[in-house]
């Protein structure tokens, strides 16, 4: 797994997980706004644009990035924060270690498996997967996903690079991902946000990870879409990430 890291050395360490299809940039002005309080450690995802190595499961996405922090954090870290495919890395995370971190920040997480739309995947990308380098194409993906126009070049690059085997993969894990009985042990302080504006599974999912995770808050966004916060709301983002760091 690629790991990028951002800011001194002698800080609390802060992992952000990002979602699925995107990469470190993801993050691009938290890090701005984070770098000089903390040590930003950012992994690529596997299967995405920059990593090293396929995407096969969430669960081995999640013991990589454990292994990360036993090897260069002695095992714990401040908080990890993740969007969508990382919220469920996240999630894995905390499931397979139960002190882990400190605070979790877990945003618009599915946790409702979806059938029809894990076995509709496969075709359906394996035959528009070559419209993926056509930029009006997906300019079209991206203005969906109501990202900040200046992130376009970025998303671009980077979805020009992933494999349609990854994309596939990544996309199906997502679909089909349920959550551990192991998450209840979890010791780490939670934030579970979703969109008021996200699909009704979504919000379902975000109150089943509550329920899941022992002592967590839930906060509905109201007006928010899929992964607004991080990507749109960088500095309301940051804003709750100390609000719950503080919040003892």
């Amino acid at each position: 797994m690629v790991i990028k890291e951002y800011g001194s050395e002698n800080k609390d360490v802060i992992v952000l997980l990002h979602g699925g299809g995107l990469s470190w940039w993801n993050y691009i002005d938290e890090i701005e706004l984070l770098k000089n309080d903390f040590h930003l450690v950012i992994p690529i995802l596997d299967g995405h644009s920059g990593s090293d190595r396929d995407f096969t499961t969430i669960e081995n996405n999640a013991a990589e990035i454990i292994k990360y922090i036993d090897d260069n954090f002695q095992g714990k870290v401040k908080l990890i924060g993740g969007l969508s495919l990382g919220g469920q890395v996240l999630i894995e995370i905390l499931s397979q270690r139960e002190n882990i971190c400190e605070y979790a920040l877990i945003e618009s997480a599915l946790t409702v498996p979806m059938p029809i739309t894990y076995k509709l995947i496969k075709p359906t990308f394996g035959m528009s997967y070559g419209l993926i380098k056509k930029e009006w194409f997906s300019k079209l993906q991206f203005r969906s996903l109501k990202m900040p126009e200046k992130l376009f070049p970025l998303y671009y690059e980077d979805s020009c690079k992933i494999s349609k085997d990854n994309l596939i993969a990544f996309m199906r894990a997502n679909a089909n991902y349920t959550i551990k009985p192991s998450l209840s042990n979890s010791k780490a302080k939670a934030l579970v946000l979703v969109g008021e504006k996200e699909r009704p599974i979504m919000i379902k999912s975000a109150k089943i990870i509550h329920e899941k995770l022992l002592g967590s808050k839930l906060k509905i966004l109201d007006g928010y879409y899929h992964g607004d916060i991080s990507l749109n709301q960088p500095k309301q983002y940051v804003e709750t990430l100390l609000n719950l760091i503080k919040s003892i």
